[in-house]
């Protein structure tokens, strides 16, 4: 996962931090409000690790300004107050989960995956991820204000994964999605389509979304470096 982390304590900052990149994941750290809210509103993340107390506005502003901008990405607000108050505030605000400190960092690892499994935002009943939309009854898909061509099979892959952001999805599971249990698929038909769906998908200029997880399967997301 892309992950943005708000806190204002340096060393908590950069203990989770390492121990997130330790699992794996890409992530920005900030120290303020107003550098939260500039990352949001220049990249896309998976997830906000959002501290509630910040030294120049309160993290329940900031993930009410971010909703206000439009930025849908899930929101887990940390805090030392743990109050009925604070949480009601905070979930009110446009958070989607809640963490107190002290934590022990195998629980905030926990509370990350279950967001990750959130399906992506859907408008009406359209799937979207960053500038990338799918949008199932009428059959189309967008990058940015560019419409995508996309052949049946192509367009069920793209959905798979779309319904599964953040998640490595299983070559095995892919193709049973696609072509059912009964037909006797190899690997590499699928790697053929995923292939296809790249050219289509992670044109030049764009970011890359879709990611080989090597003996695994592939992962829809963004990728950026720690």
């Amino acid at each position: 996962m892309r992950i943005l982390y708000v806190e204002d304590d340096a060393r908590m900052r950069a203990l989770v931090r390492r121990g997130l990149i330790e699992e794996g994941h890409s992530v920005l750290a900030v120290a303020d409000a107003e550098a939260a809210l500039d990352q949001v509103m220049a990249a896309p993340f998976d997830v906000v690790v959002l501290d509630v107390m910040l030294p120049d506005r309160s993290g329940v502003e900031v993930v009410r300004d971010m909703r206000a901008r439009g930025r849908t990405a899930p929101v887990l607000m940390l805090t030392a107050r743990d109050t009925q108050t604070d949480v009601v505030a905070g979930l009110d605000a446009g958070a989607d989960d809640y963490l107190t400190k002290p934590f022990a960092f195998d629980v905030l690892l926990a509370r990350l995956r279950a967001l990750s499994r959130r399906a992506p935002l859907q408008h009406g009943n359209t799937l979207v991820l960053g500038d990338l939309s799918l949008d199932p009854a009428a059959h189309t898909v967008r990058r940015g204000a560019v419409p995508v061509a996309l052949t049946p099979t192509e367009f069920r892959l793209l959905e798979c994964l779309m319904r599964r952001v953040g998640r490595v999805v299983t070559r095995q599971a892919l193709i049973e999605s696609l072509w059912g249990f009964e037909r006797d698929v190899e690997a590499n038909t699928l790697d053929a389509f995923i292939r296809l769906l790249r050219q289509k998908i992670d044109r030049p200029g764009h970011e890359p979304l879709i990611h080989t997880v090597r003996g695994v399967g592939y992962r829809l997301g963004s990728e950026a470096a720690p």
